[in-house]
């Protein structure tokens, strides 16, 4: 998950293989908590078998490209609120709970 700058949230669903993906449905639920969803793939992912509708984004251990844009779906401005007051309450939290930090 992540916010931009001017308070959009977007999320990436890191697949790691084909079975990952066949076996974790989960994502097909976060459509209302962000603005745009992508799939991120290693080069070798067959990405024809990924839904259309999502971004793409392949990577590797060297760097990433954004393959396929992710549609647009803007968050009502009070669930926007919610979801960033929660992004910044949980970074907190875990900036506390760490002893490097």
């Amino acid at each position: 998950m992540a916010l931009g700058p001017r308070g959009d949230i977007v999320i990436c669903e890191v697949k790691s293989g084909v079975e990952d993906y066949r076996v974790d449905r989960k994502w097909g639920e976060y459509g209302p908590f962000c603005d745009a969803f992508y799939f991120a793939v290693a080069p070798e992912f067959p990405s024809n078998i990924l839904p259309e509708e999502p971004g793409l984004i392949v990577a590797d251990g060297f760097g990433g490209a954004v393959v396929r844009d992710a549609p647009a779906s803007p968050l009502a401005p009070a669930r926007r609120k919610a979801l960033i007051v929660a992004f910044g309450r949980l970074g907190a939290m875990r900036t506390l709970r760490d002893p490097a930090a």
